[in-house]
């Protein structure tokens, strides 16, 4: 449960409304389903008391949507960020796709969120309504008379299980209490994928992306994927919008992408959450997070807003192309 309720939010950000800090609030709002809370904007203190809504189900990370309502709306916009979600608000300040004077942070704490996708592993399909109690989810299905009980911690994302920080690294102010950076051990999944053989890892990728129905979802949810116009929506580039023609070609909208982010990639897991057919594609970018660790040192892409990140900051003590295959940064 999270420990920042609804009201609270609504009370502060309808202070901040009527006493002209800001002129809109970027916040959550109920969707066509129990588990289904939606980025929105609100105007007034009306609009947020009919429709607001802070919940386990509030997993958007809601500072990629500054991009475009930065630009749509006239003064300043309160946006509610989780901690995970700040690394992101700091990575697009750090390439200054969206501007600090425009945007009024309040940092909310999150103590991990609940995932369709893992609920559905206990409860199957049919998910008619879902209700957040104070012990778990109660879970009703088309299928089953009785609803489907499920414990928090069976319930929450698999990238909120291994979250990096519960510390908000920028924010204007802060509800709750602050966390800290955590030892989440989230490259032990990495780890088991480099110790598959070659073949093993290709079969596995292979059958991951094989579902891929090229919604572009992952794409168009990354707060790393910014670019005015893609290329997979160039209609001269070939690989316009499209069904895959081949397994070559599912393979490379997705590795493509992972280059695109390499060493900007925040690690929000963003991508994974809104993937329909619950591909794991946060471990595709956790690796080249992992690779850039090894050969640069570690770096947290977003842990500040001024920043360089190591492929595009030359140092003297960048390793060599050979250096890499010998192991990395300890051979620079």
């Amino acid at each position: 449960m999270q420990t920042v309720n609804t009201q609270t939010l609504i009370e502060r950000a309808s202070a901040l409304l009527q006493d002209g800090t800001v002129s809109a609030v970027l916040g959550w709002k109920r969707g066509e389903f129990d588990y289904d809370m939606t980025p929105a904007v609100f105007t007034t203190a009306e609009e947020l008391a009919a429709g607001f809504v802070y919940n386990d189900f509030c997993g958007a990370n809601l500072s990629k949507y500054l991009l475009k309502k930065t630009r749509e709306i006239q003064g300043k916009i309160l946006v509610f960020l989780k901690p995970c979600d700040t690394y992101s608000f700091n990575q697009l300040l750090t390439e200054h796709r969206i501007h600090r004077e425009n945007a009024y942070v309040i940092g909310v704490p999150c103590s991990g969120m609940a995932d369709i996708h893992s609920i559905r592993k206990i409860t199957g399909e049919g998910i008619a309504r879902v209700e957040l109690t104070e012990g778990g989810l109660l879970v009703h299905t088309l299928y089953d008379d009785a609803p489907v009980a499920v414990s928090y911690e069976d319930a929450m994302a698999d990238r909120c299980k291994t979250c990096k920080s519960k510390k908000h690294v920028a924010y204007d102010e802060l509800l709750g209490e602050e966390g800290d950076v955590l030892d989440s051990h989230r490259f032990d999944e990495v780890a088991k994928l480099e110790a598959m053989t070659p073949d093993e890892r290709f079969a596995f990728w292979q059958g991951e992306l094989s579902r891929c129905i090229r919604c572009n979802a992952c794409r168009d949810v990354c707060p790393a994927c910014t670019c005015e116009k893609c290329v997979f929506d160039n209609p001269d580039s070939g690989v316009e919008n499209k069904a895959p023609g081949g397994d070559f070609e599912e393979k490379m909208f997705h590795i493509i992408r992972a280059f695109h982010v390499a060493g900007r990639c925040t690690d929000c897991g963003e991508c994974s959450r809104v993937c329909p057919q619950d591909i794991p594609l946060h471990l595709l970018n956790r690796k080249f997070i992992s690779d850039i660790n090894k050969t640069y040192g570690e770096y947290q892409a977003g842990e500040t807003a001024d920043q360089r990140p190591p492929l595009v900051n030359f140092t003297q003590n960048d390793p060599e192309p050979s250096d890499v295959v010998k192991g990395g940064h300890d051979h620079a």
